[in-house]
């Protein structure tokens, strides 16, 4: 897009371009959200920004309306292999908060000079802006969402000092944090995770939403012990126990989504998180949006698939289906070696698992991480697997090298090329993953041969097992094979 094209998108207040690019206004040093419901400014005092951090950087505020900071990302970085896609997955995992530049760099095989100067060309900041904005956004969810005392809530966000916590808060929404806490509508009793009913957070999404089928998609592979789904087909809430770097979570999350009063075309999931380490939040947080590709542009996979004559009305008979990904992708790779059972996966759970403190409803365990699986009884390939992952060999995190990760996974004993492809599509969250040993399939549906397959597999158009399973057995080449005969 140029000038004129965003100018016009603001106009409009498209919200398909939410989190694609901001805008801010000179006249009022206000940044927004292309939807922005507030009047539409000048042209000649609009600024067009490719990230938040950057209409910080520049010195503008959030707007209060329309909450900038609180959109979903672009989908550009699910798709983009390069170094600052990769640099933006990792960011959103809380690498550079946990890390540093330096341990963003080293991950990314690059100089933190080069890594700094790619991303500042591209999205006018650096990893450390960037991260920043996002333990800013963080921040602000707990002043007013939970009733936590500030000092506790500042480090909790990822903020070195409570000086810091407090500058950057007034800096980017022209506010002190008690300020901002006082123009939530309520407040939250003291509990787990800060209130009785954990963290609620809304998990914003851009477009349509099928969330009825991602919603049975977890519910039809749901491991007892570590998932469950429990209320009816429409109000379903989807809970599981996550591992996370300083302790654990139970998440929950809402199947209805929720609307806001302005143009169509976005809404959110709400969601609750039990944590035990409040730092756990953006990571947590991050792992959902992954698991519920809340991410996602459903208008350019819908454009794309759309001119294909058989995708056509499977597209417009399920606007805004997804493509799951994975709340924790090394316990998705090790049940997709296992086959997808959600039996042989619990009983895995049962021996391995580590116990929750206190059972949550059916929620009883931690999946097991990969080193406890290293010598269990489960079979080579999960062995291998598992093995590869402990000693680094194979990297599964959220801005792995993804052509690297399926080799390596394709190479391991009782894995192969099939069973690499669903962890890429699954695990690395890759939205246009093809047939393993048919690279011309589906090259019209580039890049969204994921969604392309979760539209065959809803509408039954498959010659074996189901396209979205982890199935991996000579059905699934099959099934791939489906969509190369489409």
């Amino acid at each position: 897009m140029d000038e004129s094209s965003r100018y016009e998108a603001v106009a409009s207040r498209d919200a398909r371009f939410d989190g694609e690019f901001f805008f801010a206004v000179v006249t009022t040093g206000i940044y927004c959200r292309p939807s922005c419901p507030a009047v539409t400014p000048k042209r000649v005092n609009v600024r067009f920004f490719p990230s938040a951090a950057a209409a910080q950087g520049a010195g503008f505020r959030a707007c209060r309306r329309c909450r900038p900071d609180a959109v979903p990302g672009s989908a550009d970085w699910n798709v983009r292999a390069d170094l600052v896609g990769r640099a933006m997955r990792f960011i959103d995992d809380g690498v550079v908060d946990r890390e540093g530049v330096a341990g963003l760099a080293d991950r990314l095989g690059y100089s933190a000079r080069q890594v700094q100067r790619q991303l500042t060309t591209e999205l006018g900041a650096g990893p450390v802006a960037l991260a920043r904005a996002r333990r800013a956004h963080t921040a602000r969810i707990l002043l007013q969402t939970t009733p936590l005392p500030v000092t506790e809530l500042a480090f909790a966000a990822g903020f070195a000092s409570v000086r810091q916590f407090n500058a950057t808060m007034r800096e980017i929404y022209g506010s002190t944090p008690s300020e901002l806490r006082a123009r939530a509508r309520g407040h939250a009793a003291p509990g787990n995770g800060g209130t009785p009913g954990g963290v609620p957070l809304r998990l914003a999404f851009r477009g349509p939403y099928a969330a009825r089928e991602i919603f049975d998609d977890l519910a039809a592979a749901a491991v007892p012990g570590i998932e469950e789904i429990v209320g009816r087909p429409g109000t379903r809430t989807y809970r599981r126990t996550l591992r996370l770097t300083y302790g654990t979570a139970v998440a929950e999350v809402d199947e209805r989504p929720g609307r806001p009063g302005g143009p169509a075309g976005s809404g959110w999931l709400d969601s609750r998180l039990h944590l035990t380490d409040l730092r756990d939040l953006p990571t947590a947080s991050q792992r959902l949006r992954r698991l519920f590709d809340l991410d996602a542009d459903p208008y350019a996979v819908a454009a794309r698939l759309a001119a294909d004559p058989l995708l056509r009305p499977l597209v417009a008979a399920r606007p805004g289906l997804r493509s799951p990904g994975a709340a924790d992708p090394a316990e998705l790779a090790v049940r997709t070696v296992l086959g997808g059972s959600p039996e042989r996966a619990a009983a895995l759970v049962r021996a391995y698992g580590k116990p929750l403190d206190a059972p949550d409803g059916t929620l009883t365990h931690l999946f097991p991480a990969p080193d406890e699986l290293v010598a269990a009884d489960a079979g080579e390939g999960v062995r291998a697997l598992c093995a590869a992952l402990a000693d680094g060999a194979v990297d599964l995190e959220a801005g792995a090298d993804r052509d690297a990760a399926e080799r390596a996974l394709a190479a391991l004993p009782g894995v192969g090329p099939a069973v690499a492809a669903v962890i890429r599509r699954r695990a690395l969250g890759d939205p246009d993953v093809g047939p393993p040993g048919l690279a011309p399939a589906g090259a019209d549906h580039r890049p969204w041969r994921s969604y392309a397959l979760q539209y065959l597999r809803h509408a039954g158009l498959r010659t074996g097992a189901a396209l979205g399973s982890e199935d991996h057995d000579q059905k699934d080449v099959c099934d791939h094979a489906a969509l190369h005969a489409a």
